[in-house]
């Protein structure tokens, strides 16, 4: 089948979040306005300027978190949890969930090995302090200080010699790839979080131009890690102290403070049209549009209002749609002072008028920023407000920012609907945008 002739549905969703670990927790959370967001624990927090996160306190990393598996398929992701960082092992979770969702089990015949792909997103993956502390006692000199000249010859060798697989941000896709026996193309997206849209977009492609069927599609990412916690606080605006965790993240809002610091995963499988319906699935949604740029300065600084843009047109512009016909915008929303002016500029820039009707919602008001995650699990809570026919409010929104001048819908407006298509959108402090366009199957 010609390329032009091939279309992209998405026919399975994992996540891993928290707010919960299903699609019926997620919405659940979305449609009550419970938020995800509470004490920061994972982290000691006593002198840190934010005592607040959005923990994805139900995954323990259980092999039970996994879902349904066949046997042997078990055997083996219990046996590899012990080289997965958490990010690895919410990622992994995320998939399998999804996988289960599509109806997709290894060796059931429901789908080829050698036509079947993985892209995964995911951030920066750092070690644990406590993966160094053996080393570093054993290269302490008489009077307590480190030195570096034993490091070579007694710190080193007490790390596992399997500690690098952990953090080796490929990991997750190769791992989905190898617990499933995926045997075409497969691919790693580390740009932070433009990195869910990216690893969408490009496995949109690859169906596409012919070189795949089926792609399983995900990310995974934290803010939620001592040493990430540190980078967060040094170089982002976050939500300050003295409020009421689940009021902290309020995209748009004149009063906001900051991003809140989360963490979590979201997967997808998307398909060949034909091929899925061939084997009856379940078709949430097609993928009819996706953008990507990437603009900052000769001094680079980011300019992602810019990158926004761009990514808005060529999306729209591959869907061969008019702003006026998208039925909601699901923005980056990521409550800093910043980014969400920046962000509605775009939104303004592109829709025109037609900015005072689309809807904008913003679903890190839930959980803040997941990093690399966030994306894939707005992206899942927009196909769910289309399925249900009902689209969320962006939580703690209540008074609108007159530098966001765009339709944010507010809490008390339960009467927004979702339309039948929405623009997924995301972006990094450094300029890299990305968005996916998708349509309710008619």
């Amino acid at each position: 089948m010609p390329a032009s002739a091939r279309r992209v549905v998405i026919t399975g969703l994992g996540l891993i979040s928290p707010v919960g670990s299903s699609k019926q927790a997620l919405w659940d959370a979305l449609s009550t306005g419970r938020s995800g967001v509470g004490a920061l624990e994972a982290v000691p927090s006593k002198f840190l300027p934010t005592h607040v996160a959005a923990e994805a306190r139900e995954f323990t990393s259980d092999i039970e978190n996994f879902g349904a598996l066949e046997k042997e398929q078990k055997k083996a992701i219990r046996k590899g949890l012990k080289v997965m960082c958490r990010e690895c092992q919410m990622g992994v979770a995320a998939a399998q969930l999804a996988l289960a969702d599509a109806g997709l089990v290894v060796g059931g015949g429901k789908y080829d090995p050698d036509r079947t792909g993985c892209v995964f997103g995911a951030d920066y993956m750092l070690t644990l302090p406590e993966e160094f502390s053996a080393g570093i006692s054993k290269c302490r000199s008489a009077d307590g200080l480190f030195d570096y000249n034993r490091w070579a010859t007694e710190g080193m060798p007490q790390l596992s010699p399997l500690w690098l697989l952990k953090y080796l941000p490929n990991m997750p896709a190769s791992h989905v790839a190898i617990y499933n026996d995926l045997r075409g193309p497969n691919n790693s997206i580390t740009h932070r979080e433009a990195a869910a849209n990216l690893a969408v977009g490009e496995a949109y492609r690859t169906i596409l131009r012919g070189s795949a069927e089926i792609m399983v599609v995900g990310a995974t990412g934290t803010r939620v890690h001592p040493m990430k916690t540190v980078h967060a606080i040094q170089t982002e605006e976050l939500a300050t102290n003295g409020v009421e965790p689940a009021k902290a993240s309020r995209p748009f809002d004149k009063n906001r403070t900051g991003m809140v610091l989360g963490e979590g995963a979201g997967a997808i499988v998307i398909e060949e049209l034909a091929t899925a319906q061939a084997r009856g699935a379940t078709i949430l949604g097609e993928i009819v549009g996706h953008g990507s740029s990437h603009v900052a300065d000769k001094n680079c600084v980011a300019h992602r209002d810019v990158a926004l843009k761009n990514v808005m047109n060529n999306s729209l512009r591959g869907a061969g749609m008019s702003p006026g016909e998208v039925g909601h915008i699901h923005a980056h929303g990521l409550s800093t002072r910043s980014c969400d002016i920046d962000e509605a500029k775009a939104i303004r820039e592109v829709f025109g008028s037609a900015a005072d009707q689309v809807p904008v919602t913003a679903a890190k008001s839930y959980f803040g920023n997941l990093g690399a995650g966030s994306g894939m699990i707005e992206l899942i809570a927009s196909l769910l407000a289309l399925s249900n026919g009902k689209l969320f409010p962006v939580l703690n929104y209540e008074t609108p920012d007159p530098e966001c001048p765009i339709r944010v819908v507010a809490p008390h407006n339960s009467s927004a609907s979702p339309g039948h298509s929405f623009l997924n959108l995301s972006v990094t402090p450094q300029g890299q945008a990305s968005g996916v366009l998708v349509r309710a199957m008619a």
